[in-house]
């Protein structure tokens, strides 16, 4: 496994100092993420799960309709939605009508409720979890949420502005590259093995995961 700065070297040498500088995710200070209400994590939560395996561009265009479909994504309000409810939002033309992703909505919104009533709300929970334990985040997101696994818990973690690294196609093939793993990460222990080499790499650097994560797909090059 290379140093990080043999890797930041490396993605310099595809793409320039300043192009790096220029691709670098921001996290969003603790203080947002706590402060950040409920019918918001939700809202995230749910447009995650539709993009997954669709065109982002057709749900971000529709997304006004989402949010007058599921009222603001208030979660004491989804997690009640009734039958008559989920028969609505199936004719609502104004969304995608994917019948299992709008249950796994109602069903993020009980989730929601749920932690909330643990830790006073999502985003204190989420602010308080340390990025140093991606892994662990990701087993609890995949085993209490709806369709919140994968790529998909990642994209939700890291489109919300925390610190999150994303196991894209580039970050797979940097880390099998540096003999992290030698497929992609799907097992506990293959995840365990990433979340390891984040952390050395952080600690070496002093940069953030996501920044880390971002460096690493820029080590693999341009697109052809």
């Amino acid at each position: 496994m290379r140093s990080f700065a043999d890797i930041h070297a490396m993605a310099v040498g595809h793409h320039g100092e300043d192009g790096v500088a220029a691709r670098m995710p921001e996290a969003t200070p603790t203080a947002a993420l706590k402060a950040r209400p409920d019918d918001r994590w939700l809202a995230e939560m749910t447009k995650a799960v539709f993009q997954s395996g669709f065109s982002w561009k057709v749900i971000e265009a529709k997304w006004p309709g989402f949010e007058t479909a599921f009222e603001g994504f208030n979660p004491h309000r989804v997690a009640m939605f009734s039958d008559d409810d989920v028969a609505r939002l199936l004719r609502d033309k104004g969304i995608v009508r994917n019948g299992a992703k709008i249950m796994a909505t109602i069903a993020n919104a009980q989730f929601v409720l749920e932690i909330a009533d643990e830790y006073g709300s999502f985003g204190v929970f989420l602010a308080g979890w340390p990025p140093s334990d991606q892994a662990g985040l990701l087993d609890v997101l995949g085993k209490r949420g709806s369709r919140l696994s994968g790529s998909t818990a990642q994209f939700f973690l890291r489109f919300t502005g925390w610190d999150a690294w994303i196991t894209s196609g580039d970050v797979v093939t940097a880390l099998i590259r540096e003999g992290v793993i030698d497929k992609p990460p799907t097992s506990k222990t293959a995840l365990k093995k990433v979340q390891n080499a984040f952390n050395a790499w952080t600690t070496e650097s002093g940069k953030t995961q996501a920044e880390v994560s971002r460096t690493l797909a820029l080590s693999v090059g341009p697109k052809a």
